[in-house]
């Protein structure tokens, strides 16, 4: 007699047989991931759980805040107000007023009279040199009194009255910069989402980076460094002809691991508003690209690393889909272990940097996001290459 016993019954396994060219497309996208890895896990993980101990009451130095205007009595009429009236005991607010002709100069002619620590230094056109925003913020550090700088722009508010308190000088004599983040205020556009998640990944690199020991930019709308630090090291003269880069060259050129720290408490955050028109972030995004150019060569080594394996894993992801079932199955699999991965680190960061709303669309965006920069680059690199800060 012959027993079928059902829980013994036959396993197949099927043997997948992959040609050389599958082999080569698949491996390359894994080590492409396996790239991309370093980055999520070493880098942006370690800035997700990093637990940034709050500054004591008792380190309070005076503090200057530096704002440059041009044309900008809208935005100084609405957020200027927040600024004045920051908690903390001894500050000042220097706004530089750059050869503007919107009624900003007789708008701050009023305040300053109200305000006893609003300063204005005003900019008036001069034939014999063209100004830009460089010469505004060198001028705005001249006239402050305090050797602690926080730096802000005129279209930005901060989260809370507390900000200062955030941004003040370490308790550590030694630091010289702290990098601040600051978001973008949200809008219902699709612009806006990218614009909002683009700075979102931005700050997670800078600040990322800088948690692991390499400092390599910082962001004008919020940040600080010490007035003798920019005179030791003669301000913007090595790159003044570069119209950007108030703010990441100087960082870039001076920061190190033991002279900068991060602010990530959100009473430290600053708003901004952001581009309502695709024209303006392009020409926002084509001065960024030229400054980027002018970073140490280690630091453009690691971020063009960055990009390129990105750029290569969707690559080598798309030429996957030309190949057999077998292989494109494969790809499938690469690309969802990436997403699960970036599903564990990213929704965390977002949340902590304001940005909780895009935590369910990240995926798309960091696609979309990714071939606008790509496109954008292009178009940096080819087209006019003079442009102004205002």
């Amino acid at each position: 007699m012959q027993i079928k016993n059902e829980k013994f019954a036959p396993i197949y396994l099927t043997i997948v047989i992959l040609t050389l060219l599958e082999i080569i497309l698949l491996s390359a996208l894994a080590f492409c991931l396996i790239v991309q890895l370093y980055f999520v896990l070493f880098v942006h993980l370690k800035l997700a759980n990093a637990k940034i101990e709050e500054v004591p009451l008792s380190t309070r130095k005076p503090i200057s805040v530096i704002i440059c205007a041009r044309n900008e009595i809208k935005n100084l009429e609405q957020y200027l107000p927040a600024i004045l009236s920051q908690n903390y005991s001894e500050f000042e607010v220097v706004v530089v007023n750059d050869r503007s002709w919107d009624g900003t100069e007789e708008f701050l002619e009023t305040w300053e009279k109200k305000y006893s620590n609003l300063k204005v230094v005003k900019i008036l056109d001069n034939e014999k040199f063209i100004a830009g925003k460089k010469f505004a913020v060198t001028m705005g550090i001249k006239a402050a009194k305090h050797d602690w700088l926080v730096f802000t722009d005129a279209d930005c508010t901060p989260a809370s009255e507390n900000w200062l308190m955030d941004m003040q000088q370490s308790a550590d004599d030694h630091t010289d910069i702290i990098l601040g983040y600051s978001p973008y205020l949200k809008r219902r556009s699709l612009l806006n989402a990218l614009i909002r998640f683009e700075t979102f990944f931005t700050a997670v690199n800078y600040l990322g980076f800088a948690l692991k020991g390499m400092p390599y930019m910082g962001v004008g709308r919020n940040m600080a460094y010490k007035k003798s630090l920019f005179f030791k090291n003669k301000g913007f003269a090595a790159h003044m002809h570069i119209p950007s880069g108030d703010d990441d060259l100087f960082v870039n050129a001076h920061a190190n691991n033991s002279n900068t720290e991060i602010r990530l408490n959100k009473d430290s955050h600053v708003w901004s508003e952001p581009n309502r028109t695709w024209s303006g972030y392009l020409k926002q995004k084509k001065r960024h690209f030229g400054a980027g150019k002018m970073y140490k060569p280690k630091h453009k080594f690691i971020l063009s690393l960055q990009i390129i394996f990105q750029f290569l894993f969707y690559g080598f992801f798309v030429g996957c889909m030309f190949l057999t079932r077998e292989a494109q199955y494969l790809a499938g699999g690469i690309l969802l272990l990436s997403i699960i991965i970036k599903c564990f680190v990213y929704p965390k960061l977002l949340k902590r940097l304001n940005c909780g709303d895009l935590r369910w669309w990240f995926p798309i965006l960091d696609i979309l996001l990714f071939v606008f920069l790509t496109m954008n680059g292009f178009l940096a690199m080819f087209g006019k290459k003079k442009v102004n800060w205002k």
